[in-house]
């Protein structure tokens, strides 16, 4: 069994790509960054942390399937070395616009998997770049009234209306988006799930 510690609906859906079935656990953490963590750190290590986390609400629970596998996974937008979370306002998500304006920035994807006994576990990290055009401050404001960018990471969602502001990007869409295909199948085989195998029904 495979379980997404994970609550975003793009993960879902992204991880649907290549397993037909797993469930859903997610769990809170704190994700405050360490005074001077790296963002490559910083991600990888909210990774584990969310997978651990699951994996204890799995205990709670009074689950004991021993053969469980946990997937997790934490997006971080950087620029300048400096890590953008979620919007809190209006002008919080401005401040993360303009800085992003007109530029090219880095998306860091993390991905853990892990056994329940946690005896094998693998994390990776993924980089991504991505180019703005510039961004008027209408633009901005017309933006975050679609709502769109409340929940993301930087301020913007590069599978939603914020692809109007991507002038190209080089890595992985789907890792941007919130979870890396190639690097996901990649893990899976390792951890004996193969999604070729399991989509084809072969």
């Amino acid at each position: 069994m495979l379980i997404l510690a994970s609550a975003s609906p793009r993960r879902k859906e992204l991880l649907g790509v290549l397993v037909k079935e797993f469930d859903v656990l997610p769990a809170d953490i704190d994700e405050t960054p360490f005074a001077q963590e790296l963002a490559m750190d910083y991600v990888k290590r909210m990774a584990v942390e969310k997978a651990v986390a699951s994996i204890q609400k799995y205990h709670q629970q009074g689950c004991v399937d021993d053969s469980a596998l946990f997937m997790a996974s934490d997006t971080s937008v950087v620029i300048d070395g400096c890590i953008l979370g979620k919007p809190e306002s209006l002008e919080d998500s401005k401040f993360m616009l303009r800085r992003l304006s007109g530029r090219s920035h880095q998306v860091l994807t993390s991905l853990c998997l892990t056994t329940v006994a946690q005896d094998h576990l693998a994390v990776i990290c993924v980089s991504s770049e991505v180019f703005f055009r510039d961004i008027s401050d209408l633009e901005m404001e017309q933006y975050w009234y679609s709502n769109e960018p409340q929940d993301k990471a930087g301020s913007y969602a590069i599978q939603g209306l914020g692809a109007a502001f991507v002038r190209s990007m080089s890595g992985s869409y789907s890792a941007v988006v919130g979870l890396p295909l190639f690097e996901a199948a990649q893990l899976l085989a390792q951890f004996g799930i193969h999604p070729l195998e399991d989509m084809s029904h072969e």
